[in-house]
Parts: C-alpha cells; structure tokens; sequence
C-alpha cells in the first residue's frame, strides 16, 4: 500500500457526498436519477464546447435514442432543457439547460460547491495541475 493510499479514501468520500447531493436534489425536484445525470452531461458538453445533441446525450448515458427522446421530451415538459435548430446543420436538434435549470441548481450545490471552489482558488498553477492529472488519470477507464 502506498504513503497516499489515503486519497483514495477521500476520492470515495467526495464521490459519495456528491451521490447524496445529487439524490437530494433529484428528489427535492421530482426527477429521476438519469434526469439528474442528463442535466450534468449537457452542462459539461457546454463547458466543453461540443454539441449538446439528443445522440450525444444518449452515448454519454447508454440510453437507446426512444428512450433519449422519453427523457428529452420529459425534461422539456418540466422546463429543464430546451431544443434549437443547430446552426451547422438544420435538420438536427441541440439541446439547451434552460437558466432555470441552471440557477436551481446553482442554489442547491452552492453549499457543496463553494468550498471545493474556494479550495481550487487558491491552489497555484502547480498544484492545480497536479490535481487535475490525479483526477484525470483516477477516472479514466
């Protein structure tokens, strides 16, 4: 075992407070778990830069593309997501996190995230990239 066997441990801990979170939320909403996971994706596909497509959104949640379509039209309903006609190409759709989806969960994750922000702040560049490949590399397949 080695001298930071003890990261791994706080990489569970952090891993199971951010489940909790995202039950709570989940219930405090009426969603779904995958409702949930599909709100991160399409927020993360932004960060990103990439498309935020219905395929794009089934590949990263291994959903078939009725069942995307299910969840899509479902979040849609609830004022979560929103559709646009993608600029590149017209006959395919992007899909959006509405502001209200973002400032809700902005509000709810505040408390968790804050801290973890405040936290990176102040790592120096070092630092910063040495967290960024030990959270790349322990997450990687």
């Amino acid at each position: 075992m080695s001298d930071n066997e003890h990261l791994v441990h706080e990489l569970r801990a952090a891993t199971v407070r951010f489940h909790r979170a995202m039950a709570a939320f989940a219930t405090e909403n009426a969603l779904g778990e995958t409702d949930v996971r599909a709100l991160v994706a399409l927020l993360d596909l932004e960060r990103d830069g990439l498309p935020a497509t219905p395929g794009a959104l089934a590949a990263e949640l291994s959903l078939s593309s009725a069942a995307c379509t299910a969840l899509v039209d479902r979040m849609a309903a609830a004022g979560l997501v929103g559709r646009s006609p993608d600029p590149a190409d017209r006959r395919r759709v992007r899909l959006v996190v509405t502001d209200g989806a973002k400032r809700l969960g902005e509000e709810f994750f505040a408390g968790l995230l804050g801290p973890i922000r405040a936290a990176a702040a102040r790592l120096d560049p070092v630092e910063a990239a040495a967290v960024s490949r030990f959270l790349a590399s322990a997450v990687s397949p």
